[in-house]
C-alpha cells in the first residue's frame, strides 16, 4: 500500500470522477491516481498530455476529455511533460531523474536519457525538435540532442535548484528559473548566462514565452505574476490576485491573455496590455499546479491537486462538461469506531491510500494496484500492474499479520526494493482500525 506524505496529503483532497452522457465531453479529465503536475498540448490542439505524481503519463483526446492510453515506465513522480513538433511524440521528467522519450500512437518507450542526480522538474523542446532541455534539483540544465539520443550540453551555474526551462523560439537560446528568484537567459552556444532578469522576492516556479520571443511571464513563489521585455531585460507589469503561491502561468498563442494559478485553487485571467485582471476560474477545490491554453486560444486546460484536468472556454470562462464529484466509502467496520460525524477511524486512515489504491471490482490500478481482495493474495501478483522486481518475485502473503508488520516496520524495512514510499504507522490501534476497514471494503463477498 503506498501512502503519501504528509505534505502531499495536504493537498489532495476526494477522488474527482468526470460522468457524462455518451458521445458528448465528460465533466473533466480524470484517470490520474495522483495531483496532476504539468499538462503539455499537442501542435494540432487535438490531444493532450499529463503528468502525475502516480508515475504515469495519460494520453487524452481533448474534445471528448477521453482517455487514450497511458504511460507507465517512470519510477517516481512525474513532473514534466511536452510534445514533440511533430505532435507523434513526447517527452517527459520525472523525480527518478530520468527523461523519456515516447511513441505516442504505439505507446512505445523510445529512449531513456540518463544524468541528472536530482529530480527533474521541467523539460522543453525546441522549436525545430531537435534538441530538448531540462532542469533539474541537482542545480544543473542538461541539453539533449533529440536525434542523437545523447547530451551535448551541460550548464552550470544556477545557485539552486532549476524548476523551469523554455526554449527561445530563435533556438540558440534557453530560459530557465527556479529556486534563487533569478530568470536566466542562456546562450546555448556560449553554454553561459547572458542575460538576468530579477525582480521576484521568492523562487520562481512557472515560465512562459511569446510566441516572437519577445515577451515573458513568470509566476513565484512570492505571489505574484510578472511580464517582462526580453529584448530590454526590463519588467512591464505585475499581476497581484493571488492569495499564495503561483504555480503556473500559460501566455495565449495571441499573446493578449495570461492565466495563472497556485494553491488558493483559482485560476486568474489577465488583460497583457491593460494590466486588468479579466476573471477567475473557479472549479478547482485543491491547489493548481498547471495550466496550457490550446493552439488556437480557444480553450484553456488546467490541473493539479484534485487529480483532473478541467477544461475551459476562455471567452465564456466556463468549464466545458458537468462537475460531479465521487468520494470514497466511509462505512464503519468491526473494531473500527465511527467518529460523531458518523466517519469510522479506519475510513479517515484510508483516505491516504484512496490517492493511490482502488478498492472495488472494477476499480483498476493507480499509482498502486488495486486493493481488491487483498487479503490471502499474493504481494505483487495483480494482473496489469508494473511491479518493483521486490515485490513482483516476492512469496509474501498478506494476511492481517503482514500488513501490520508493513505499516508498522514500513516498506524500506519490509518490502525493500519496492516503490512504496517510507511511512510508517507507530500507532498499534491506528493500524488495528485500518485493517479492520480494509478487510471489509476489500472482501469481494461484500461487494
Amino acid at each position: 500500500m503506498i501512502l503519501t506524505t504528509k505534505w502531499v496529503l495536504a493537498a489532495l483532497g476526494a477522488l474527482a470522477a468526470g460522468l457524462g452522457t455518451a458521445g458528448a465531453p465528460r465533466a473533466e479529465l480524470a484517470g490520474h491516481g495522483g495531483f496532476v503536475k504539468d499538462i503539455a498540448v499537442s501542435p494540432d490542439g487535438a490531444r493532450a498530455l499529463t503528468a502525475s505524481f502516480d508515475y504515469r503519463l495519460i494520453l487524452w483526446d481533448v474534445e471528448q476529455q477521453t482517455e487514450i492510453r497511458d504511460f507507465n515506465e517512470h519510477r517516481g513522480s512525474v513532473n514534466a511533460v511536452a510534445f514533440l513538433p511533430d505532435g507523434k511524440r513526447a517527452l517527459s521528467g520525472s523525480d527518478d531523474g530520468t527523461l523519456m522519450l515516447w511513441a505516442l500512437d504505439s505507446g512505445a518507450l523510445l529512449h531513456t536519457f540518463r544524468g541528472h542526480t536530482g529530480k527533474v522538474a521541467s523539460v522543453a523542446v525546441s522549436s525545430d525538435g531537435r534538441l530538448a532541455a531540462s532542469a533539474a534539483w541537482d542545480r544543473s540544465i542538461r541539453i539533449w540532442d533529440l536525434e542523437r539520443l545523447s547530451e551535448v550540453a551541460l550548464l552550470e551555474g544556477e545557485n539552486d535548484n532549476s524548476n523551469a526551462v523554455l526554449f527561445l523560439p530563435d533556438g540558440k537560446h534557453l530560459l530557465s528559473g527556479g529556486h534563487d528568484a533569478t530568470i536566466r537567459v542562456w546562450s546555448l552556444a556560449e553554454k553561459s548566462v547572458v542575460l538576468r532578469l530579477q525582480g521576484h522576492e521568492f523562487g520562481i516556479t512557472s515560465l512562459d514565452v511569446s510566441a516572437d520571443g519577445k515577451r515573458l511571464l513568470s509566476g513565484s513563489v512570492d505571489e505574484s505574476v510578472r511580464f517582462w521585455d526580453l529584448e530590454s531585460g526590463s519588467e512591464i507589469r505585475t499581476f497581484l490576485g493571488h492569495e499564495g503561491s503561483v504555480m503556473a502561468v500559460a501566455l495565449s498563442p495571441d499573446g493578449g491573455t495570461a492565466a495563472s494559478a497556485g494553491v488558493d485553487r483559482a485560476v486568474h485571467l489577465w488583460d497583457l496590455e491593460a494590466g486588468v485582471e479579466l476573471g477567475i476560474l473557479a472549479g478547482h477545490d485543491q491547489p493548481v499546479w498547471a495550466l496550457s491554453f490550446t493552439p488556437e486560444g480557444r480553450r484553456l486546460l488546467s490541473a493539479g491537486a484534485d487529480e483532473v484536468v478541467r477544461v475551459w472556454d476562455v471567452a465564456s470562462r466556463v468549464e466545458i462538461g458537468n462537475h460531479h464529484t465521487a468520494t470514497p466509502p466511509h462505512d464503519g467496520a468491526p473494531g473500527d469506531q465511527a467518529d460523531a460525524g458518523g466517519e469510522s477511524r479506519g475510513a479517515m486512515l484510508f483516505r491516504k491510500c484512496s490517492v493511490c489504491h482502488t478498492v472495488t471490482a472494477d476499480g483498476g490500478n493507480r499509482a498502486g494496484p488495486t486493493l481488491y481482495g487483498l487479503f490471502g493474495r499474493r504481494a505483487g501478483s495483480v494482473a496489469g500492474y508494473k511491479y518493483s522486481e521486490a515485490l513482483r518475485d516476492s512469496e509474501l502473503i498478506w494476511t492481517e499479520e503482514t500488513v501490520n508488520a508493513l505499516f508498522a516496520e514500513g516498506p524500506h524495512e519490509y518490502t525493500p526494493g519496492s516503490k512504496m514510499p517510507l511511512q510508517q504507522m507507530p500507532d498499534p490501534k491506528d493500524r488495528a482500525d485500518l485493517i479492520a476497514y480494509l478487510k471489509r471494503i476489500t472482501d469481494p463477498a461484500n461487494q
